[in-house]
């Protein structure tokens, strides 16, 4: 039976001045936690953002006439939603206070701008590039431990018809993120046709509950003890029309498929 370990890290608060890998290996020394082979570390979006420069001062942001009426319509400040139209590929909609996106391929609430966590009138957009940031993240942890290491950068998000968030993958390298059952049989004997397991994002949701949302700084969890295929991946989409939801809502029209920068808001 596999037995799965999480290792909470502490660290200090993070800055912009800060480097992300720097600060893991610290926290880790000042804790006495050595990272061991085939241990997944994975890292909150927002500590990432912030080393690379993503954490914003609202005051230097001046909305144009769109990001004014947008934000009156959903109850959000007109700075931050200027930031939602530059940063998202897309606007769905929204209900009072959240906007839906899509944002880096995915759907996010505000197109991932995080006010939580960032320093008054400042908030903390995705990072640029997060694969990159996950395969630098582990080189620089593996050439320091000496060891085979993977590393996951986690965000939250809410799920439909539920109340709270769970955790999701935007990015991880060393792990293939989402594992084929397809072809494995069930107690009865039955193959599995469409199951796949969505193994960072679970991992991650484990992570969160260690996390929090709120002034823990623990924006790093070490999983060990996770059996999972070893290797570089991509966190993998999916196009519309073989989404459930939006397949089911009809939600099928705005980007063609691998289009960016382009916007659709609906208002």
């Amino acid at each position: 039976m596999q037995q799965i370990t999480l290792l909470p890290v502490k660290t200090p608060l993070i800055t912009p001045k800060d480097n992300i890998a720097n600060v893991i290996i610290q926290s880790l020394r000042k804790q006495s936690i050595t990272p061991q082979n085939r241990d997944i570390v994975i890292i909150a979006e927002s500590a990432v953002a912030t080393t690379e420069g993503q954490l914003i001062d609202l005051d230097s942001i001046t909305p144009t006439p769109k990001a004014v009426a947008i934000g009156k319509k959903y109850q959000i400040d007109p700075r931050e939603t200027q930031l939602i139209i530059e940063e998202a590929d897309e606007i769905l909609g929204g209900v009072h206070g959240v906007v839906l996106t899509i944002t880096k391929g995915i759907l996010s609430p505000n197109a991932g701008i995080d006010v939580s966590n960032a320093p008054e009138n400042h908030v903390t957009l995705l990072p640029r590039d997060p694969q990159a940031s996950a395969q630098q993240i582990q080189h620089a942890l593996q050439q320091h431990y000496h060891c085979q290491l993977a590393v996951i950068i986690s965000d939250s998000r809410t799920q439909p018809l539920r109340l709270g968030t769970v955790g999701i993958a935007i990015a991880c390298s060393g792990i293939e993120p989402v594992e084929d059952a397809r072809g494995s049989s069930d107690l009865y004997g039955r193959r599995l046709a469409i199951t796949r397991k969505a193994t960072a994002d679970n991992l991650t949701s484990a992570a969160q509950l260690l996390m929090g949302e709120a002034d823990e700084s623990i924006p790093v969890v070490i999983a060990r003890g996770i059996t999972a295929t070893r290797g570089s991946y991509h966190i993998p989409t999916i196009p519309r029309h073989e989404c459930l939801f939006f397949g089911a809502l009809g939600i099928l029209v705005g980007l063609p498929e691998g289009h960016k920068n382009s916007k659709t808001i609906e208002t």
